[in-house]
C-alpha cells in the first residue's frame, strides 16, 4: 500500500555519515586485521615451523625493512584517501538529490496551480505536467505525491454543461472580430474589411 517504514525513514532524514575519526579508527583496524590474516593464512599455507633469529642486521634485511615501512604509510595514505573520497562522494550525491527536489517542487507548484486555471487547456497541461513529473521524480515519496493529487483531482466532482441550468450556461454563438455572429462554421466565409 504504502512505501515501507523503514525506507521512509531514511528518505526523510537526509545524509547521516560517521564522524572521520571514527571512520579512520575503524578502517585502520580492519586493514590491520585483514593483512594479519592473510599474514598467518599464508605462513600457515607455508608450512613454516619459526623464525630464526638473527644478532646482527644486514643491509638487505634493513633495506627490506625500509621498503616494508614506505609500503605500510603508502596504504596508510591510500586508506585516507579512499575514505575522505567516499565521504566527498557521499555529500555530492546527497547535494545533487537536494537539488532535484528543489526543481521538482518548482515545477510541482508550478503544474498544480495550472490546473486551477480556468482554461481547460491550460489544466490539462497541468496534469501532463504532473504525470511527466510523477516519471521523473528523484524519490519514491515524490513520485506517490504527483500520484495522489493527480487521483485528487480525478476525484473531484464535475458538473457537465448540459446538466447546469440555461442561465449560467454559455452562450453557443459568439461576436467575432469582423462583425458577425454565430459559430465558427457559419462565419468562415466572412470576409474582414480593413
Amino acid at each position: 500500500m504504502g512505501v515501507p517504514t523503514f525506507r521512509r525513514r531514511t528518505e526523510q532524514r537526509g545524509l547521516r555519515l560517521w564522524p572521520v575519526g571514527r571512520v579512520l579508527v575503524l578502517a585502520f583496524a580492519t586493514a590491520i586485521l585483514v593483512a594479519a590474516a592473510v599474514f598467518y593464512t599464508g605462513w600457515d599455507l607455508l608450512g613454516a615451523q619459526g623464525l630464526k633469529p638473527e644478532h646482527r642486521i644486514d643491509s638487505k634485511t634493513l633495506f627490506d625493512l625500509v621498503k616494508l615501512s614506505f609500503g605500510v604509510v603508502a596504504g596508510a595514505g591510500a586508506l585516507v584517501a579512499l575514505v575522505v573520497a567516499y565521504r566527498r562522494q557521499r555529500v555530492d550525491e546527497d547535494g545533487a538529490l537536494r537539488e532535484a527536489t528543489r526543481l521538482h517542487t518548482e515545477r510541482f507548484t508550478t503544474a498544480v496551480s495550472q490546473r486551477g486555471n480556468e482554461s481547460a487547456a491550460v489544466r490539462l497541461g497541468g496534469v501532463h505536467a504532473l504525470a511527466g513529473l510523477a516519471d521523473d521524480a528523484p524519490t519514491r515519496d515524490l513520485r506517490q505525491t504527483c500520484i495522489n493529487v493527480l487521483c485528487a483531482y480525478l476525484r473531484l466532482p464535475y458538473t457537465a454543461e448540459a446538466d447546469l441550468p440555461r442561465a449560467t450556461r454559455r452562450p453557443s454563438t459568439r461576436t467575432w472580430p469582423c462583425g458577425k455572429s454565430g459559430t465558427p462554421s457559419s462565419t468562415s466565409s466572412a470576409t474582414i474589411s480593413v
